[in-house]
């Protein structure tokens, strides 16, 4: 290895201003994909919310703009414009392009905030090509433009301000997200939409305006019944066995709200949050709460002798069975030990037992003085644990029938040479005639086909033995190598994306919708961590002008005609992957140059479980009303 030379001071590089964010933007963010543009409205957006929680904000407004950018006006108090004393510049233009800057960081201006390191403003600056903010303060309207992070002036007053005058008083940040920075800037509505709606139901009183300029549609988001109301909300398409309990306390500085509910479903959904911003990954405040539950029930089990045949406890899986529960606690600002600066998971220790003891008390009480409640809850749970016994015993029954004996690989999979999961596929490919192509037409090196016939079973509320009995699934699962039940091992998935391929018709959509079903309901880890694809094969081949072209859209199809008019030409409509030659196949859909895929990922829990249980669960008035619903929307080629 040859030596480096010329290690001295010259070598090593100082970063002024913001040029840390815009060199190493995933370390400020997480990452620049849309999870990560994202979060920059989450910034701007919480900072209005944490001028609500300091009691000085009761309106926010958030607009998508036609150009692709987003405004968020709140009625606060408005960032301080006045000449930071260290600074010698304005407080705002301080906030604004200074790291670690922002009034959080003592309890005089924000006792709880979602902010922590006081970098949000700065950093949406710095990844934005453009920002302007204005506030208005003292009867003045004063603003400052940016462009990636660097003011192009001073904060001066203006008379003709951009944002509307909705109040005295108030801050508007108005940005375009950088292009050079991400790798997609398209915005979300249903992203931005759910972010509102969740700070909305946490806190009581507060009012957001979401207007998206590209459809016209605004909407209010405005709720008095907290998370009591949030949980009722992720519960409305299911049927609940009992009202929802609510548990609020302060312990030490940090208030504990919890609201739950059970349902007659075999999911649970648990959202966490930590002064309005979701933890998404949990932390300490869910673990507690988790302890909590799991001790209560079987305390209370125990109690009035519900155990029986040797039984002697209920696993926490047992007692989650049908759960959905929101836990928010709001800790002082300069107490918040998060595990990143994107906050995905709360580390403070001390809050574990508070939630713990909070809960464990509150659940006691309320089963003594509800037992009709307590005694629905210990059914539910009760008949999950015999459940989880009896699935688990008939599991056992199936495998040593050798439905899964020595995990050797299915005969009908055409495994890659490449062992390397992070650079492996495995396409799961609708019918052998596809199969066929697919095999004959991959890079063998990287690329694994598994063609799996017709329909499968619907998973939603299958048992696990049904599953593993199943021929398609226990092929599937052998392949994909992370096991199934408590027998789930994610570190032996053998490709890091397996891609879903289908016809483009009604049964292929179908068909898609059920193996969809089986990752989400019980391999999840998988969809969480963004290894599921759908190939998007194309709809039409059109020879023209000598010509071929493969298009994926009617819309794709008629600009091509357009671009030749008057020419002859021939279409033809791609019913089935069948139809397509191994080249075809491989330059259309297999090709990673340029093939199209889908990637599915879970952007919001809560509202993909309630999808999944309206579109296979039992209940068919849920889904008739949906159906009817979208049909002019619908594309049905029959």
């Amino acid at each position: 290895m040859a030596k480096s030379t010329n290690y001295d001071a010259s070598t090593i590089q100082v970063l002024e201003g913001l040029e840390p964010v815009r060199k190493r933007p995933g370390m400020y963010i997480g990452s620049t994909d849309q999870k990560g543009l994202h979060h920059l409205v989450t910034e701007i957006i919480d900072n209005s919310v944490d001028e609500a929680l300091a009691g000085a904000a009761s309106r926010i407004w958030v607009i998508l703009h036609q150009d692709g950018s987003v405004s968020v006006q709140d009625n606060g108090r408005g960032i301080p414009v006045d000449l930071h004393p260290k600074a010698k510049v304005s407080a705002l233009q301080v906030t604004l392009t200074t790291l670690h800057a922002g009034g959080k960081f003592d309890e005089k201006a924000y006792k709880v905030s979602g902010g922590l390191h006081g970098v949000g403003a700065s950093v949406v600056n710095a990844l934005s090509d453009h920002l302007r903010v204005e506030v208005r303060r003292d009867g003045k309207v004063y603003f400052q433009e940016h462009k990636r992070g660097v003011p192009q002036a001073k904060v001066t007053t203006t008379d003709k301000p951009e944002s509307p005058n909705l109040s005295q008083t108030g801050t508007y940040v108005h940005f375009h997200p950088d292009p050079a920075m991400f790798t997609d800037i398209q915005f979300d509505p249903k992203t931005i939409i759910n972010s509102i709606r969740n700070r909305a139901y946490l806190i009581a009183g507060l009012h957001f305006s979401f207007t998206d300029e590209n459809t016209g549609i605004t909407r209010q988001f405005y709720f008095e019944g907290g998370i009591k109301s949030l949980v009722a909300h992720t519960n409305r398409d299911k049927k609940t066995l009992i009202d929802p309990i609510y548990i609020k306390k302060t312990a030490d500085h940090t208030d504990i709200e919890v609201a739950l509910q059970y349902n007659d479903g075999f999911s649970d959904i648990v959202q966490s949050f930590v002064n309005v911003v979701e933890t998404v990954d949990g932390g300490t405040h869910v673990t507690g709460f988790r302890m909590a539950l799991t001790r209560a029930i079987n305390d209370y089990a125990k109690k009035i002798g519900a155990f029986k045949n040797g039984e002697d406890s209920l696993t926490g899986d047992d007692i989650r069975e049908g759960l959905t529960a929101v836990i928010y606690v709001k800790i002082p600002t300069q107490l918040i030990q998060f595990e990143s600066q994107t906050k995905a998971k709360l580390n403070n220790p001390e809050v574990q037992g508070y939630v713990n003891t909070t809960v464990k008390d509150a659940l006691d009480t309320y089963f003594e003085e509800n037992p009709a409640d307590a005694k629905v809850i210990l059914s539910k749970v009760m008949l999950a644990a015999r459940a989880r016994l009896a699935a688990r015993a008939a599991k056992d029954a199936v495998l040593r029938k050798g439905a899964l004996e020595g995990m050797t690989l299915p005969g009908k999979l055409a495994d890659c040479q490449s062992r390397n999961p992070e650079e492996t596929e495995l396409f799961v490919v609708e019918g052998d005639s596809a199969g066929g192509s697919a095999k004959n037409g991959r890079d063998r090196r990287f690329q694994a086909i598994l063609p799996l016939f017709g329909k499968v079973l619907n998973t939603e509320r299958a048992r696990l033995d049904q599953i593993i009995d199943s021929d398609k699934f226990k092929n599937l699962i052998i392949a994909v190598g992370a096991g199934i039940g408590d027998q789930t091992n994610y570190d032996k998935l053998r490709y890091h994306r397996i891609i879903l391929m289908a016809d483009a018709d009604v049964d292929g959509a179908h068909i898609l919708c059920l193996y969809t079903t089986f990752f989400y309901r019980h391999l999840p880890e998988i969809v969480k961590n963004g290894h599921l694809y759908v190939a998007m094969p194309p709809l039409y081949k059109i020879d023209i002008a000598k010509q071929s072209f493969y298009v994926y859209s009617d819309e794709e199809r008629d600009q091509i005609l357009a671009k030749f008019p008057n020419q002859k030409f021939s279409i033809q409509r791609y019913k089935g992957l069948g139809e397509m030659n191994a080249e075809e196949l491989w330059s259309t859909t297999m090709n990673p140059a340029n093939r199209i895929l889908k990637q599915l990922t879970i952007t919001d829990a809560a509202e993909a479980d309630r999808v999944f249980t309206m579109l296979m669960g039992n209940d068919v008035p849920p889904r008739k009303k949906f159906i009817t619903t979208h049909a002019k929307s619908a594309n049905l080629d029959i």
